[in-house]
């Protein structure tokens, strides 16, 4: 099977570098869709809107899932601010001195949000394999994409390797067999 995972278009937080994890932004109005995405016989797509609107401009006339594992983080207290707006706040800088392993104060922790991630990519994968499905797409955020690789691609990079632009993704593939015996591994993985 052959799964794209594909980060959302650009938002109004993207632009302004802000943590946007729980807040429901829409697109940037009139963002043309600047690339050809592999073809997909199904959709899993994270419930926030950002996610809804660019796998709707890519995949339109395609069954999509939604699938509220696949949200982005809780930043909790950082949520849609910036680096200026936290640079003196003493939590951000606890939090950056971390190497951001410590979790967002209140907000999700790393490997709580990793562990929803990955469920929800299983998940809907398993589903998918079940359908009878050869290709799909997960139209997500850029951390989800990065938890889900760094937990199943089983490379040494480590989270933030896996890290894209909008609109930007990666092309795996994985063995059903495998699969539905329990290993969960993702194999042949190229950036789009």
């Amino acid at each position: 099977m052959e799964i794209t995972l594909i980060r959302h278009f650009m938002t109004q937080g993207n632009i302004e570098r802000r943590y946007i994890g729980t807040t429901d932004e829409p697109l940037l109005p009139g963002q043309p869709v600047r690339r050809r995405y592999p073809a997909a016989g199904a959709v899993a797509v994270s419930p926030l809107r950002r996610c809804m609107e660019t796998a709707e401009r890519i995949y339109p006339d395609v069954k999509k899932y939604v699938c509220r594992e696949l949200r982005e983080c809780d930043f909790g207290m950082f949520e849609n601010k910036n680096y200026e707006e936290l640079k003196e706040h003493p939590d951000y800088q606890r939090w950056l001195d971390s190497g951001g392993k410590i979790p967002f104060p209140e907000g999700e922790g790393m490997d709580t949000f990793c562990e929803r991630c990955v469920k929800g990519f299983c998940n809907m994968t398993g589903r998918f394999i079940e359908e009878g499905c050869r290709t799909a797409a997960f139209v997500v955020h850029g951390g989800t994409i990065m938890a889900v690789l760094d937990r199943l691609a089983h490379h040494e990079e480590g989270f933030y390797h896996w890290q894209v632009k909008n609109g930007d993704g990666f092309r795996v593939k994985l063995d059903e067999e495998q699969w539905r015996r329990g290993v969960r591994r993702l194999t042949e993985i190229e950036r789009l």
